[in-house]
């Protein structure tokens, strides 16, 4: 088989941030990759501050896409991208996230014939009114090998039709970088602290940048509104974005910020000490809920749904949605209830995962580079149209989910329902008599096989 070469591509500091564990594996291994920078986010605070931080390698190419439209930025990335892959050959690209650096690299990998492997993959807020929404669906559809960070995220991508062979449960990235240094992050915040006359617990974060937020009016005013009340009761760090800067002047919502400590974006660091230290946070961004969560400290999200539903599950996370009053509720609650959530999520698994995604991924990339690839091809030329069926198991009971496929060729469990609740067919899971198997194949060779089987 075709050996590939590997190539990660990021863009924004998120993806920075996400993708070091993966860096950090190939160096260990002295394995040769190639890293891409899109420059999706080329202020200085906002992503080379984190090369230096994280000692990320400079990139092997720099795309200087810059900012402009959802359209421009990923036509310039998947052109440049595209020029890039013909010098290098046949890769497989690692990108993470839902940015229009993923959307283009998924599309390029899909013209040009080279692997796609999503990082972070299945992440699923059902608004396809966020662009991260539709990026995210799309680089599904697309990709080859879907790293899923939690079971629900596979669960998704299985509901959609993905094969259960390219999914990969690995835990998410953000828990290695977060547990590496945390330590150091502690260590800075403190020090901020002390220049700002604040100590742990004294003090709340606040981060607000995405668009359905801050381009809107009435909603960025009514979030200011809340964050400026909250602000007499518990001091506000809030370190603002560039892109929600700019929107605050322009609808003339500059004194809603005056009892604030606003702060230019800060470095990783700076950041994550700061959360490491803080009562509580307030946020839109779906990365600040998962280091919440890591860290155990209670987290207001202001937006109507998230992509990180393990986050609300465990109960660290509060949905708000950007309406002052419910805000200051759910703060209020949140500062009588401090303790008592810490110590809830602290005595459970990070459903996140444990500290060891980057190590899965890499060895999972490095596996497939050497070893070669080969996607399952449909042939239906003499059997008909692939369909859908949702069966018994009491037919199969005993048999494991690869000696299923073993004995009846064509035909593959897709998902399982114990008692209305989908379960991953893995390829040791032993069917039993009270499951529902979702099989998929062609339509007559489903129908012999159940019409034998008197299904």
């Amino acid at each position: 088989m075709t050996k590939y070469k590997i190539i990660t591509v990021a863009g924004t500091r998120p993806e920075v941030i996400k993708l070091v564990p993966l860096i950090w594996e190939f160096d260990k291994e002295n394995f040769n990759f190639v890293f891409i920078w899109s420059g999706q986010h080329y202020d200085y605070e906002m992503s080379r501050i984190f090369f230096e931080e994280l000692g990320l390698p400079e990139p092997d190419y720099n795309l200087d896409v810059r900012s402009g439209t959802h359209a421009e930025q990923t036509a310039k990335i998947m052109v440049k991208l595209e020029k890039v892959l013909k010098d290098i050959g046949r890769s497989i690209i690692a990108a993470e996230g839902d940015t229009n650096t993923v959307l283009a690299s998924a599309l390029v990998c899909a013209k040009t014939g080279n692997l796609f492997a999503h990082v972070e993959a299945g992440l699923r807020s059902y608004d396809r009114s966020m662009p991260e929404e539709i990026n995210r669906i799309v680089a599904g559809a697309i990709a080859s090998i879907h790293f899923a960070p939690t079971v629900r995220a596979a669960l998704n991508l299985l509901y959609e039709g993905i094969p259960p062979y390219k999914i990969f449960i690995t835990g998410n990235t953000i828990v290695d970088v977060v547990l590496k240094y945390k330590n150091i992050a502690l260590s800075r915040g403190r020090k901020f602290l002390k220049e700002l006359g604040l100590r742990e617990k004294e003090y709340a974060l606040v981060t607000v940048h995405r668009a359905e937020n801050v381009d809107n009016r009435v909603r960025l005013r009514e979030i200011l509104d809340a964050l400026s009340s909250i602000s007499k009761d518990v001091p506000l760090i809030f370190p603002i974005h560039p892109r929600t800067k700019k929107r605050v002047e322009e609808f003339g919502l500059k004194d809603y910020l005056k009892d604030l400590i606003v702060a230019k974006p800060l470095g990783y660091f700076e950041f994550l000490g700061l959360l490491t230290n803080s009562l509580f946070v307030i946020t839109d961004s779906g990365g600040v809920q998962e280091e919440c969560l890591t860290l155990h400290i209670p987290c207001i999200t202001v937006r109507y749904n998230t992509e990180r539903p393990e986050t609300i599950d465990v109960g660290i996370n509060f949905l708000t949605g950007p309406e002052k009053d419910r805000i200051i509720k759910t703060v209020h609650y949140i500062i009588k209830k401090n303790d008592e959530i810490r110590r809830r999520v602290a005595n459970i698994p990070n459903p996140l995962g444990d500290g060891k995604a980057g190590e899965r991924i890499s060895d999972i990339l490095i596996k497939i580079s050497e070893e070669g690839w080969r996607d399952y091809v449909s042939d239906f030329r003499d059997v008909d149209e692939p369909t859908y069926k949702l069966i018994s198991g009491s037919k199969f009971e005993g048999l494991t989910v690869s000696e299923f496929h073993e004995k009846f060729k064509g035909v593959f469990i897709t998902l399982i329902y114990d008692n209305g609740i989908p379960r991953i067919p893995y390829s040791d899971t032993i069917i039993r008599k009270s499951y529902l198997l979702r099989i998929w194949g062609a339509k007559n060779l489903l129908s012999n096989i159940l019409e034998n089987l008197n299904l």
